[in-house]
């Protein structure tokens, strides 16, 4: 892995801890959203398919009103997905499965 995609995970893996530190009651949608775009506008202009799959998913699901479950499965998925060595379209495939999963459980 070079420099520059360690710096990007390091980057993202710091925004997503921000994300869980940030109190339930201190978030809102919006703000939350805008953060999560960040997150998935870095990954896609880095080439980490995987973390961009799982944002948008997040991002849609923040659209419709489903953010409760942020800080615990979606969080841990978006870290998951942004440490993956792998950046191609399969394995955003897999871990856009792995979303559904847990929107439906």
């Amino acid at each position: 892995m070079d420099a520059d995609m360690t710096a990007v995970r390091a980057e993202l893996g710091a925004r997503i801890t921000a994300l869980d530190r940030t109190p339930k009651r201190w978030r809102g949608a919006r703000e939350l959203a805008g953060q999560v775009d960040a997150i998935r506008s870095i990954a896609d202009r880095a080439g980490l398919k995987p973390a961009a799959a799982v944002a948008g998913l997040l991002d849609a699901a923040l659209a419709r009103g489903e953010y409760r479950g942020l800080a615990g499965d979606w969080l841990a998925l978006l870290r998951e997905a942004v440490a993956c060595e792998r950046t191609d379209v399969r394995a955003a495939q897999a871990f856009a499965a792995a979303c559904q999963v847990r929107i439906a459980g």
